[in-house]
């Protein structure tokens, strides 16, 4: 296992500031100083800052998000999910994001691979949301949407809607992860979403479980993802 990948599975942070950590020589690896993209076997004793690290067990946890939570560890004034976590989920990191003002399922995992599988585009990873507008969808801007699309500033966006119980409430499907795609989709044709809740992502699903809770997922479900 290289460097990087044991730094991120100890400590929960991303490859590339482990990395960061390595080039700073705040890293040694069995007395001697860490390099970039050296390769460690249990047999080596890592030392970051003086303090041994050691590999945590692979968790992965589905936590329906309530709205008013940012998904961030340092919420510059602002609630973050990791102030309802319990403090032994602290070490895991969020799949993709939710907006402050969106709910709904959030996975939570110190799997990098499983990330990797579930956010890379290649893998084209579906996720559902319950969305509600302040105003009835024309079946003009509903067909622009699914079909044409619609152009933002990183590029087109385009969503399958499934309309729900009126014109204003619709279930969208997508493929992507651009930063609040979905909320500037709409806006961009003059609506403004009033409610944006995940219930998929990929083939984990919030079912029942209560705002604010989390449940583990087994080895065997995530291997199959």
């Amino acid at each position: 296992m290289r460097i990087n990948q044991f730094i991120a599975q100890a400590t929960g942070l991303s490859r590339r500031k482990a990395d960061d950590i390595v080039k700073t020589g705040r890293v040694t690896i069995s007395g001697t100083n860490g390099a970039l993209g050296a390769v460690v076997t249990p047999q080596d004793v890592i030392l970051l800052d003086g303090k041994p690290l050691n590999i945590q067990a692979i968790r992965t946890v589905v936590f329906h998000k309530p709205v008013g939570y940012i998904c961030s560890r340092d919420g510059q004034g602002s609630d973050t999910i990791y102030d309802v976590l319990p403090y032994d989920l602290h070490m895991l990191k969020p799949v993709g994001r939710l907006d402050k003002n969106s709910s709904g399922i959030l996975l939570l995992t110190n799997d990098g691979a499983l990330a990797e599988k579930l956010t890379h585009p290649s893998q084209k990873k579906s996720k559902k949301y319950s969305v509600r507008l302040h105003k009835a969808l024309t079946p003009q801007d509903a067909d622009t949407i699914s079909s044409t699309g619609v152009t933002l500033d990183d590029g087109l966006s385009r969503l399958t809607l499934q309309p729900q119980s009126s014109p204003k409430s619709w279930q969208i499907t997508m493929h992507e992860g651009r930063n609040k795609q979905i909320r500037r989709t709409f806006e961009a044709l003059g609506y403004r979403v009033t409610h944006l809740h995940r219930t998929s992502f990929g083939p984990y699903k919030l079912d029942d479980l209560p705002t604010g809770a989390w449940t583990e997922c087994t080895p065997t479900a995530t291997d199959s993802v």
